[in-house]
């Protein structure tokens, strides 16, 4: 995940995946720049670089620390979301269980509401023909693997460390049954069809 900032604004997580050589070479100087000029205590990139090297890379909206996300739990208008959302080469969802912390913080009231985010980025996704993948937003191997990112984070200051989202790699039974919400068609779409595609 890389970041990007708008002058003014909020940092977002973003995904970057590359499909040729050009897209590579593109990628690394992205990187470099995020690295040389603009670190701020994390590596970041400016909308407008992201926008002049776009060419041969493919855009993701990411997590719930992504711009699209974000802007949907903030409440901003239709509009708004149509924007955010074409800048994209494809949505993200995720299983509702890795976003549980928005609930333990009052950010959404309950599992519901984390399902209902996903439903309004396929809604997007569908209205604007963008692909709609579900990852697993994957750290970890297993599910008992978590101990180690807990360790990690701990020393790193994280206050919740104890309350790890289970970020482990799940099989396609799993992932499927992460969004037993939707129909069936639709979660074979986003789980198996668009990653597939990508």
């Amino acid at each position: 995940e890389e970041t990007k900032e708008k002058k003014g604004k909020k940092n977002y997580h973003f995904i970057i995946l590359v499909k040729n050589r050009v897209g590579l070479k593109n990628l690394y100087h992205l990187i470099s720049e995020s690295q040389l000029k603009y670190y701020k205590k994390v590596p970041r990139i400016p909308m407008d670089l992201l926008i002049e090297y776009r060419e041969g890379l493919i855009f993701g909206s990411a997590c719930e620390a992504g711009e699209l996300i974000t802007s949907i739990v903030d409440g901003k208008d239709e509009d708004e979301l149509h924007k955010i959302s074409e800048f994209y080469d494809f949505l993200e969802i995720q299983p509702t269980g890795n976003n549980e912390f928005m609930i333990r913080n009052g950010i959404v009231k309950d599992k519901k509401e984390l399902e209902k985010i996903n439903l309004k980025v396929i809604e997007l996704g569908e209205k604007l023909n963008i692909p709609v993948i579900a990852t697993g937003d994957v750290h970890f191997l297993n599910p008992e693997d978590s101990i180690y990112r807990r360790i990690i984070q701990a020393g790193q200051g994280y206050t919740d460390a104890v309350n790890q989202p289970p970020l482990y790699y799940r099989t396609t039974e799993e992932m499927l049954e992460e969004f037993c919400y939707l129909d069936e068609s639709k979660a074979l779409e986003v789980v198996v069809k668009n990653p597939n595609l990508i």
